[in-house]
């Protein structure tokens, strides 16, 4: 195990790569110092296992072996998470067609709650997850919306469902930040995308299997219990089960993995060693935190995941109250809205499993933009004509695709960034950014535009199509940052007359320093 001692001047000298060369001052790296043989503490808790330089090497059969038992556990428990989330956050679309007693714009402060809930518990929500056991963290938050989701079966005023909604809103704040950041530590950057596209593609399935619980729930005639009392009873009992898998089996880190023996934690962090993202530390650094927020590609991604979420937030409250307005029952609402689950899920899972194949997160989200932007074209076009049902249902269709957008950023954040406190700000901003566009979403579909919603569906095609050029502006500047950072690695390669295996050695010792993207030469972004 390497101990540790003061720490080197790699992450604190700043300086160009190279004397004349046209770096921006966010373009400049770090000089390669050398570094020490042990490090302080403010380097990852991986250097506990695996010390700065490689010394086991794993079979490629064990390594797949080893993957194979990975995802075993990994993905299916944040899936579960994830699932549970989200149905418990788009349990007020299925009771506003089920009898829930809030109506016309205490219904869009209701909808709005949950995501000014989000928003300000978002950092101290992150904050404290760096300090704590973040699987433990999550699985008590998991309790803890379980309940509240319960809780919304005896609320009867407005005020009442406000103050539950708003408290679902923090405990959930913490899941994607966390899911992402455990992504990150057990996964090589090629294994990410498909990895949180297995978690995110329950946002699809969740709208088939809420549909047809609700279809089920919504014949029942029970004197005493409203239907969307059950749904919120129901939902939230298995919140609490989710939660209880969360604690007992989902691992915090590769360090502190107890399902996996000394040997396999080691050969999880050789396996990550070159994508230079590192694991997981405890201490958050300013330096960190500024880096962040001055990295113009931190507000580009934050403009992307805006650009996206206040649709969702529309969407994600109304589409049931928009199918209902095409002529359908309450129960044919609620049955019909499941097709759209389905396309969402297969689009996420397939611009999950392009992402990696062709490591580019940016070209998927063009692709899962386009469809939406149809749609909401052909709901404008066709408004009114109530014998295009077919048509009007297909547009509703459509515009499920736009979603796993999301899903994109998710794995971009997770690939793009390095540096532990640096990885936390960032997913914590994006969140915020979520939070913030949701709560504007809420507000689209105004009672005084029922039931057509057109500004809501002019405000999602304009929206989206922005959204194109962002997506394109922000694979550019990737590209641009890696070619320099190619320039510069081959200068310090030649002023140090490094061989080959050099390089190699330096980048493993690079790895676990919990040094930011910016900092560290030897990292590559994903486009």
């Amino acid at each position: 195990m390497a101990s540790i001692t003061q720490r080197s001047s790699l992450d604190e000298k700043v300086q160009p790569t190279a004397e004349g060369k046209d770096l921006s001052q966010s373009d400049v790296l770090p000089a390669v110092e050398d570094v020490p043989e042990k490090r302080p503490v403010d380097g990852d808790e991986a250097l506990q296992l695996v010390g700065l330089e490689r010394t086991q090497q794993f079979s490629d059969e064990y390594n797949r072996k080893l993957l194979r038992k990975l995802d075993m556990i990994i993905p299916p428990i944040s899936a579960a998470v994830y699932f549970t989330q989200f149905l418990d956050k788009t349990s007020l679309n299925y009771a506003s067609v089920m009898g829930l007693p809030i109506t016309g714009q205490h219904y869009n402060l209701i909808s709005l709650a949950f995501y000014a809930g989000f928003l300000v518990w978002e950092f101290p929500s992150v904050y404290i997850s760096q300090k704590l056991p973040v699987a433990k963290f999550l699985g008590v938050n998991i309790l803890l919306w379980g309940a509240v989701v319960m809780l919304h079966a005896v609320a009867r005023t407005f005020q009442q469902f406000f103050a539950l909604r708003f408290i679902l809103g923090m405990c959930e704040s913490c899941v994607s930040p966390i899911l992402v950041l455990i992504i990150s530590m057990f996964y090589k950057k090629e294994e990410q995308g498909k990895r949180v596209a297995a978690f995110y593609v329950m946002n699809g399935l969740t709208q088939i299997f809420g549909g047809c619980v609700a279809y089920g729930v919504a014949h029942t005639h029970d004197p005493h219990l409203a239907s969307y009392k059950i749904i919120y009873i129901l939902l939230g009992g298995l919140a609490i089960l989710v939660g209880i898998v969360v604690l007992l089996f989902l691992p915090d880190s590769p360090v502190h993995a107890r399902l996996l023996s000394k040997e396999e934690r080691i050969a999880v962090l050789e396996r990550v060693r070159d994508g230079q993202s590192g694991t997981e530390n405890r201490h958050w650094k300013k330096d960190h935190i500024i880096e962040a927020l001055t990295d113009v590609r931190t507000w580009l991604i934050l403009l992307t995941v805006m650009l996206t979420s206040i649709p969702s937030g529309g969407l994600s409250n109304f589409s049931n109250i928009i199918i209902k307005s095409f002529g359908y029952t309450s129960q044919q609402t609620l049955i019909l809205g499941t097709p759209g689950g389905a396309i969402f899920a297969c689009m996420i899972l397939f611009c999950g499993w392009y992402s990696d194949k062709t490591r580019d997160r940016m070209v998927p989200i063009v692709i899962c933009l386009i469809p939406t932007i149809v749609g909401a074209a052909m709901l404008i076009g066709l408004n009114g004509q109530v014998d295009k049902k077919g048509a009007l249902l297909f547009g509703i269709y459509l515009t499920s695709t736009f979603g796993s957008a999301l899903s994109s950023v998710y794995a971009y954040n997770a690939s793009n960034t390095s540096g532990h406190t640096k990885k936390n700000t960032i997913n914590s901003l994006t969140m915020v950014a979520f939070g913030v566009g949701n709560i504007i979403g809420t507000e689209i579909f105004q009672p005084k535009d029922a039931p057509a919603y057109i500004p809501g569906k002019i405000a999602i095609m304009v929206l989206l199509t922005t959204q194109l050029f962002v997506s394109f502006l922000i694979r550019w500047i990737n590209q641009r940052l890696n070619k320099k950072r190619k320039i510069a690695l081959e200068e310090e390669t030649a002023r140090r007359g490094w061989s080959e295996e050099d390089v190699q050695k330096e980048r493993e010792r690079h790895a676990f320093l919990d040094l930011t993207d910016k900092q560290n030469i030897f990292f590559v972004y994903t486009t």
